[in-house]
């Protein structure tokens, strides 16, 4: 069977319509069931959407009602809906959903290097839908609260497709493909960035600037923020004519040290740097691209570009990793722990288990460090190379210490999009959304949760002055 979520509902078997004869409701909870398919979905949720927070009494008979006719509608189809605990999932068995099928399109052409083949996924992936998801079927209130997820992947879908054709040399494509969507979503700094890139190559500069200046207006206007690193990359590249720009194969806005991608420094403090290498924390799945610490090297790179380490340090530390790899694999999963913890910390005051694991870091970081002059005549305190391949994992919590004893400690904010969580520091109280707009959202869309919030209350917690 395929069911068809993105545009219209409809099921196909053979390439032909089924008519199962259900009622709008029942479509809903279908469709409810089907964009989760093989995973159990609570009858509270299934409450909760079909009466936005406002159900009857009877709304649990009604679901348990719905179900039913479901089962005997879709049973001559083979199609099965398990009951398991307090709610139900639709089982697999080969059926086809376009809504999954989507996601792992986008999901498998963010994970290729080849643009030419990123562009055929993403093709498949961007036709699939056909309209706003279940049209006809949801209202927009609930379609708005279904469709966040997806229609991120499909923002993420379209940087990913005109990123892969500037590679091969397509920027005339990019402008046209770009610039509607660029228009619904105007403070997506990844967007207008990558739309700038191709104006640029198709030699009009001034159309990109003026992008720019009008970009620049919302996000001051609207978000209360400049333009984050990248954008102004971009801007102050196609001011000096900067060859780079020019160049196909990767973003101009990628940075590359040593062979390695690593990510802009947009938090403020390497600390948050280092939370921040998981943009999207709180999805599940992350994002197409949200995880760059993809191995030792890169996190032994990131620890030099950010200066807690030096170049000749960074260099053994690699040669050290070539030499014991498992040694390596070891210190980025206990790195990988520690951002886990120090994200934690960071996010939510009241945890002192998360504190209380920093802190043992930092301690045990403390009895490595040296005190040495830097190169400006000023001494500091750097981690020393007896610490082996976990001295990244020191200098880190090095760095977190100081943070957590820094006063700006208390300005961190996340932005507060469930599916971003970039953490940055906001000592002028009046940002609310993260630079990089990797939520997508603009506060007329979606008003922050901290915008109303009393003095001392940051986005997603409470702090004590």
């Amino acid at each position: 069977m395929e069911f068809l979520l993105l545009g219209a509902f409809e099921v196909r078997r053979g390439g032909e319509v089924v008519e199962l004869g259900c009622r709008r409701q029942e479509r809903c909870v279908l469709g409810v069931l089907l964009l989760d398919v093989g995973r159990v979905v609570s009858t509270e949720r299934l409450i909760d959407l079909l009466w936005n927070g406002e159900p009857p009494a009877s709304a649990r008979g009604a679901v348990h009602t719905y179900i039913g006719r479901l089962r005997a509608a879709l049973a001559p189809y083979q199609v099965r809906i398990t009951t398991r605990g307090d709610g139900y999932l639709v089982e697999p068995d080969g059926h086809r959903v376009d809504a999954v099928e989507f996601v792992e399109l986008v999901d498998r052409a963010a994970a290729t290097t080849d643009p030419a083949e990123r562009v055929r996924l993403l093709d498949r992936a961007l036709a699939l839908r056909r309209g706003p998801l279940l049209v006809g079927t949801a209202d927009d209130v609930l379609r708005d609260r279904l469709d966040g997820p997806l229609e991120e992947r499909r923002l993420t879908g379209v940087e990913l497709r005109a990123e892969a054709r500037l590679a091969l040399g397509q920027h005339a494509r990019v402008v046209t493909e770009l610039t509607p969507v660029v228009g619904r979503h105007p403070t997506r700094e990844h967007l207008v960035a990558t739309l700038m890139t191709a104006l640029y190559r198709g030699d009009r500069q001034a159309d990109a600037l003026r992008l720019y200046r009008r970009t620049r207006r919302t996000l001051v206007d609207d978000l209360g923020v400049e333009p984050g690193d990248r954008l102004r990359e971009v801007h102050r590249r196609i001011l000096r004519a900067d060859h780079r720009l020019e160049r196909t194969g990767r973003p101009v806005y990628e940075v590359r040290v040593r062979g390695e991608s690593l990510p802009w420094s947009v938090g403020g403090h390497p600390a948050l740097e280092f939370c921040n290498t998981f943009a999207g924390w709180g999805h599940q799945p992350p994002m197409p691209g949200a995880e760059w610490l993809r191995g030792y090297r890169t996190l032994a790179v990131w620890t030099g570009h950010l200066g807690l380490a030096d170049e000749v340090t960074v260099g053994r530390l690699l040669d050290l990793a070539r030499r014991n790899p498992v040694g390596a694999n070891a210190a980025l999963d206990e790195a990988r722990t520690l951002r886990a913890r120090l994200y934690a910390c960071l996010t939510d005051a009241e945890d002192r288990r998360a504190f209380d694991a920093v802190a043992r870091y930092a301690e045990e970081a403390a009895k490595t460090l040296v005190f040495r002059r830097d190169a400006d005549g000023r001494g500091r305190w750097w981690p020393d190379l007896t610490a082996g391949l976990r001295l990244p994992v020191h200098a880190v919590a090095w760095s977190a210490a100081e943070l957590l004893a820094d006063p700006r400690r208390l300005t961190v904010r996340a932005c507060p999009d469930e599916r971003c969580g970039w953490l940055f520091l906001d000592e002028s109280g009046l940002r609310r959304w993260c630079s990089l707009a990797t939520c997508g959202r603009s506060a007329a869309e979606a008003p922050c949760e901290g915008a109303s919030a009393p003095p001392g209350r940051l986005a997603g917690w409470t702090q004590t002055r």
